[in-house]
């Protein structure tokens, strides 16, 4: 793309940003230092057209930018704009308090990018796949009727209420809860495997076989909590948006399960995904902008928003850059530590 080009297509997506509306070579002449005539500007946005990067609806003479251009413009265009220090301010505020778990930290960032950004905000933890479990306990709760307790390292607890074909005594849940404590404490939970399991049931003996279904619901346990749990803040960001049907909004949020899915591919700096571009997205005329925070140097998981296609990305991309490194260090306990210091100090005083 020429010089010409990459001036007028910034200009266009700008104005798109400000106003929704398709833009139109006059507005640009008159808005813009574009030192051309508005011939040259026409040739210029129909040339863009062809090329992909601006769309023409029907009932304008306007050009609105397509995915293609809006990408451009992310990658080679913007000029991100530094974040702001007040809402640095309202940032710290939430996130630098003593004492907050790792859970509490993502969740307060993901709150600070919704109130912030005014879009909704969604977050994912990966820290499941890296702990081990801690504890497995059964506990009777009626007739044939028993509750499966799993406990990992990272302090998750899920349980499981299993109905079983007949009740056991007392001496063969102890013998099974000391069998699953000596055999799965310390296990990886990505190391639970169908095979793991088997091996266990083998290794029971006849004496407790009757107690292999619990083991089953341990491996279905440990495959639940797999699962990145995922968490959205500001949703009626979403639903105030003109820019996307309020149907389109309620179906994408009854499907958070694909939510993970969208935010793959944020390993590595900030990625953009637009509705129209992306399967995985619900919401069309929409963007998911992401970036994935990290605990002791391994990902642990990603924050991002969604929001219309025509986000102000110089002001949005920065906030989410910003929050994912404060989390990064916050979970590898580099801040934490010293806020922590600080409030001790305090109470000290």
């Amino acid at each position: 793309m020429d010089t010409r080009g990459m001036k007028i297509l910034t200009a266009i997506i700008d104005e798109y940003i400000r106003t929704g509306e398709p833009v139109g070579s006059k507005a640009l002449a008159e808005a813009y230092d574009i030192k051309v005539s508005s011939a040259t500007i026409r040739n210029t946005m129909a040339a863009l057209e062809q090329e992909g990067y601006l769309d023409h609806p029907h009932t304008s003479a306007g050009r609105v930018p397509t995915f293609k251009g809006f990408r451009y413009y992310i990658d080679n265009l913007m000029n991100p704009e530094p974040v702001a220090a007040e809402n640095i301010s309202r940032i710290d505020e939430l996130l630098d308090k003593g004492g907050l778990s790792d859970d509490a930290i993502v969740e307060s960032a993901s709150t600070a990018l919704a109130e912030i950004t005014k879009c909704a905000a969604i977050s994912t933890n990966h820290a499941s796949k890296f702990s081990v479990i801690s504890k497995v306990d059964v506990i009777p709760t009626g007739r044939r009727m028993y509750v499966l307790l799993l406990i990992t390292s990272n302090g998750a607890i899920k349980n499981k209420v299993c109905r079983m074909e007949f009740d056991f005594t007392d001496e063969q849940m102890k013998s099974f809860t000391d069998f699953l404590n000596e055999n799965l404490r310390g296990v990886n939970l990505e190391n639970m495997s169908e095979e793991y399991v088997e091996k266990l049931v083998s290794a029971m003996g006849s004496y407790m076989l009757s107690l292999s279904p619990l083991l089953h619901a341990v491996y279905e346990l440990s495959e639940e909590m797999m699962r990145d749990s995922v968490d959205v803040k500001g949703e009626s960001n979403l639903l105030a948006c003109g820019d996307i049907p309020a149907q389109d909004v309620m179906r994408f949020l009854e499907q958070k399960n694909l939510f993970p899915e969208m935010l793959d591919g944020a390993l590595s700096g900030i990625s953009v995904k637009f509705g129209e571009e992306d399967g995985t997205v619900a919401i069309s005329n929409s963007t998911v902008v992401s970036a994935s925070y990290y605990k002791d140097g391994k990902p642990a998981g990603t924050l991002g928003i969604i929001g219309p296609m025509r986000l102000d990305y110089r002001k949005v991309i920065p906030y989410i850059e910003y929050l994912s490194k404060k989390v990064t260090r916050m979970l590898s306990d580099e801040e934490r530590l010293q806020i922590e210091s600080e409030e001790s100090d305090k109470n000290d005083e």
